[in-house]
This record gives structure tokens, sequence and C-alpha cells, in this order.
């Protein structure tokens, strides 16, 4: 019985390895050449520099800016949403525009936010100049909010449907404003969907490339931006790769801290 378990588990470790691992330590390779394939340690070096390092602090702010915002919108949603009749009918509708392929949805912001889009035709009803909206910092935090928003509230929407009511009922019944019963009732009892929720936001935002190169029209320069101008434009394949490291460490950390854990006893 035990060696038809491991043997189950065969084809799993072959897929972590392949596609794991095996990319992890050609990124970790590459990142130890230089431009003519030489061993160096110059691509860690000049990682350190402030330039790098500055970049580094922009991409967590961009980041930090979009799970909080991402999480203050998600979070009323679906509370609100495990209060309704059809709830999964609801969130289904939420879910259905993350099929759409990232690209399409980001062309078609282009159109929403640019001089001569609804927006601004909006604006100039109540007679507003038309505004340049696109390759503004707003523009790019308000839709990496808009792609993240289903990949939070699914989570949370699943801790707050798991829940027990009868705790919230006994927490009123004990005295409880409805601030006290979310401060400390719903909310702890839903902070793993939380925390799982941040990471599949928080994480995304760190490397985000493709946004902020048609939205932001590259004013905002992120890890994931460094990556693809490395790669793609100088064909720097080491300092890309160093970037990449740094960038997965982070992603590692981040968790680390965010991991959720399970727990017995009652709910």
């Amino acid at each position: 019985m035990k060696i038809k378990s491991k043997a189950s588990l065969i084809p799993y470790i072959i897929w972590i390895a392949l596609f794991v691992i095996a990319p992890i330590g050609l990124i970790a390779y590459y990142s130890l050449l230089d431009l003519n394939g030489d061993f160096t340690f110059a691509n860690y070096q000049n990682f350190f520099t402030s330039a790098y390092l500055t970049m580094t602090l922009t991409s967590f702010w961009y980041a930090f800016l979009i799970t909080f915002f991402t999480l203050l919108i998600a979070y009323p949603t679906a509370y609100f949403l495990t209060k309704t009749k059809h709830k999964h009918l609801w969130l289904m509708l939420i879910i259905i525009p993350s099929w759409i392929n990232l690209l399409l949805k980001t062309y078609a912001f282009i159109g929403i936010f640019g001089l001569y889009g609804p927006i601004n035709a909006f604006l100039e009803v109540f007679g507003f100049d038309p505004t340049q909206i696109l390759f503004t910092d707003f523009s790019f935090v308000f839709v990496a909010v808009y792609v993240f928003i289903p990949f939070m509230i699914l989570p949370i929407f699943n801790s707050l449907d798991k829940m027990n009511p009868s705790l919230i009922y006994a927490s009123r019944d004990l005295g409880a404003s409805a601030w006290t019963t979310f401060r400390r009732v719903i909310f702890p009892l839903t902070i793993d969907g939380v925390k799982s929720g941040i990471q599949v936001t928080f994480i995304p935002a760190l490397s985000l490339f493709m946004i902020t190169r048609l939205i932001a029209g590259n004013k905002v320069i992120t890890l994931g931006t460094a990556i693809e101008q490395q790669f793609l434009v100088a064909q720097n394949w080491g300092m890309g790769s160093t970037i990449a490291v740094f960038l997965i460490l982070i992603m590692f950390a981040s968790m680390l801290f965010t991991r959720t854990s399970k727990k017995g006893g009652r709910v």
C-alpha cells in the first residue's frame, strides 16, 4: 500500500522538478553570467545600487496600494454576496471577467481612459475639458485593482460562507455592537481567506509589466518591467535573471508571511 502511495507521487515529483526546480535553477545559473557568458557576481552587486533598490521599493509601494484597495473593495463585496439570495450566481458573474484575456482588458481600458473615451465624454457634458487619464499612477492602480478583485473576493467569500452564523448571533446577544462583532468575531474567523487573497494579489502585483507598459506608459517602473527590459531590450539575461532571483525570494518571503494555518477545533 505504501509502495502504491509513493508511486502516485512520481508524476507530481517529475512535474515539480521540470517546471519549478529546473526553471529556478536556470534563472539562478544565468544570474551568475555576464554579457559574454563569463562567471561573475557583478549582477548581484549592481542590484544593490540605488537605482535597483529604488525600483524594488517602488514595486513594493505599488503592490501595497493595489493590494490595499483591492482588499478594501473585495471584503465588503464578499460579505454582502454571502447575504444575497443567489450568492453563487453573483459570485460567478464577478469571476467571469477574469476569464477574459488580460491584454484585451488592458486595451479596453486604453479606450475607456483615452482623451476621446467615454469618461472624458461624460466629463465634457458637465463642461470639463478632456483630461489625460492614461499614463498616470491612478490609471495604473485602477486597472490593476480591477484585474485582481475577483481573485481577492473568492477566498474571502469562501471563508465568510463557511463561517458559523450562530457565532455572530451569540456576539450580538451578548451586547456587542456591529463593529465589535466584525472586529472580534467575523474578521478573525476569515483571516485565512484574507491572507490567501493577499497572496494572489500582492505577489503578482510585484511583477506586473503589461499594465505598466500599456496603461502607465512606462512611467511606473516595477521589477516585472525591469525584467522584461533586461531580457527583451538590453538582451542582458544575466541582470534580468538576477532581478528575477530577488523577485522569487521576495515572493517566497511574502508567502511565508501570509501563510495560513489549519487548526483543529470548533469554528
